[in-house]
C-alpha cells in the first residue's frame, strides 16, 4: 500500500516497527556479553562501529529498498517471509544457546570485526528492520513520507546511542544471570515476530488470508 500523506498512525507504526528493527532490546545482552572482558576505550569503540554501520545500512535501505526490490524482483511478501525465518533462527539461538552469543565465532577477532558482525548486523539492525525499512522505501510516494522515515530513523538510532553509551559504562556491574533470563525471553518474544513476518509474507503473496489485513 502506497502511502502518499503523513498522519499520527503512520509515525506511530513506523517507529513502533523501527524501535523493533533496529532499536537496541536484541543487541544489548549479545554486546554486553561479547564486550565483558573488553576494556572501556575498545567499548567505546565497538559502539561508534556498530552504530554507524546499521545506521548506513539503514539508510541504503531506505534509499535504494524498491530499487532493490525491482532489481533483483522480489516482493516485499517475500522479503518478509525470509526475513522471518532468519529472525526465527536468530531467536532459537537466544533461547536454546549457551548464553555465549557467537561462541567460537567471536573468540580471539578482531573486536571492530565484532561490532560489524554480529553485533551491527544480525543483532542491532536485524532482519525485521531490513524487511521493515525494504517496505517503507517500497511504499513511500511522496518526499514528506520519506522525511518522516529519515526522521524517525534518526529518533531510534539516538535512542540506540543513548542505551548502548549507558550499557558501555555499566557493563561490569550489569548481573550476568538476570541478563541471560532477559536474553531468552527476549529470544521468544522475536520468535513470536519471527512467525508474524512469515504469515504477514504469506498473507501479501496471497497463499493465506489473514483476518484483520
Amino acid at each position: 500500500m502506497k502511502h502518499t500523506s503523513v498522519d499520527i498512525y503512520l509515525v506511530i507504526d513506523t517507529f513502533l516497527l523501527l524501535l523493533i528493527g533496529i532499536g537496541p532490546k536484541i543487541a544489548l545482552v549479545p554486546f554486553v556479553e561479547i564486550t565483558a572482558p573488553l576494556d572501556a576505550a575498545t567499548k567505546a569503540a565497538i559502539v561508534r562501529k556498530m552504530l554507524t554501520t546499521a545506521a548506513v545500512v539503514a539508510l541504503i535501505l531506505v534509499g535504494l529498498g524498491e530499487f532493490l526490490s525491482r532489481l533483483l524482483h522480489f516482493s516485499t511478501g517475500s522479503l518478509s517471509i525470509a526475513g522471518g525465518i532468519i529472525l526465527l533462527i536468530i531467536a532459537i539461538t537466544m533461547v536454546l544457546g549457551t548464553g555465549e552469543p557467537g561462541g567460537e565465532a567471536t573468540k580471539d577477532r578482531d573486536p571492530m570485526r565484532i561490532a560489524v558482525f554480529p553485533l551491527a548486523i544480525p543483532y542491532l539492525l536485524n532482519p525485521a528492520g531490513i524487511v521493515a525499512l525494504v517496505t517503507l522505501s517500497a511504499e513511500a510516494d511522496s518526499v514528506a513520507v520519506f522525511a518522516m522515515v529519515l526522521a524517525v530513523l534518526a529518533v531510534v538510532l539516538a535512542l540506540d546511542v543513548g542505551v548502548f553509551r549507558w550499557a558501555n559504562r555499566v557493563s561490569d556491574h550489569l548481573d550476568e544471570s538476570r541478563m541471560l533470563v532477559t536474553e531468552k525471553i527476549f529470544g521468544v518474544l522475536l520468535a513470536a515476530l519471527a512467525v508474524q513476518l512469515v504469515l504477514d509474507g504469506l498473507h501479501s503473496v496471497g497463499i493465506i488470508h489473514l483476518s484483520g489485513h
